[in-house]
């Protein structure tokens, strides 16, 4: 009996079942928030002749809407922007829209919005070349004494970067050698350093100075 009442209408049963829990989960689960969340700039595929010359972006703003548990910052600290420089073969400038697509998201979060919402760079040629090295004195000899020869060895440094960059540097500079005690042949192990931020040495930019200094006549 029993169970002849069971098979009775048993598919309208299943389906009364089914859209019962399908409102049960509606109801209790987690409400989809809105956040703000920073997060990094990550380049894929970047053109090994090319080199970027405009400023770079290291983080962007992101407003993401999903369920609470999936924007707790626990989840969100691995999201990040991804940018495939993998199409650019040429120099010239391009522009990158951030979407969806390329946004690294926890499963159920979704992007609203970026800020910035476009990310434009410049590609130049990369360029390497030997700039002699300029030494630096911040103190002079003691009174009486002066300096009758110097040397840097090497006496010129490689340096490398976006080509427009690369040929307006002519010279660097080692770090200020003070010669207030200096009264006879000395010698420095300094640093050599390149005034612009996108020019980088292409080896060690560490410089040995010789410097004789003598009694003046």
């Amino acid at each position: 009996m029993i169970w002849n009442l069971l098979r009775k209408n048993l598919a309208w049963k299943i389906l009364s079942l089914l859209i019962a829990v399908m409102l049960w989960y509606i109801i209790v689960r987690d409400p989809d928030l809105a956040t703000s969340v920073t997060v990094p700039v990550l380049f894929r595929g970047m053109p090994h002749e090319l080199e970027i010359s405009s400023d770079l972006p290291d983080r962007v703003q992101l407003e993401v809407r999903g369920p609470s548990k999936q924007l707790a910052p626990e989840s969100l600290a691995t999201a990040a922007v991804i940018l495939d420089l993998g199409s650019v073969h040429e120099p010239g400038e391009r522009t990158y829209t951030i979407t969806p697509e390329n946004v690294s998201l926890p499963n159920g979060v979704q992007l609203a919005r970026a800020i910035p919402s476009q990310v434009r760079l410049n590609f130049e040629h990369r360029l390497a070349r030997d700039v002699p090295v300029r030494i630096r004195i911040s103190k002079e000899p003691p009174p009486g004494y002066q300096v009758v020869r110097q040397e840097a060895v090497p006496d010129k440094l490689r340096i490398v970067g976006p080509e427009t960059n690369v040929r307006q540097v002519s010279v660097v500079e080692t770090d200020a050698i003070d010669l207030s005690s200096v009264v006879a042949a000395a010698e420095f192990r300094v640093q050599a350093f390149v005034g612009d931020p996108w020019v980088r040495f292409e080896s060690s930019p560490v410089v040995q100075v010789k410097v004789w200094v003598e009694k003046a006549r």
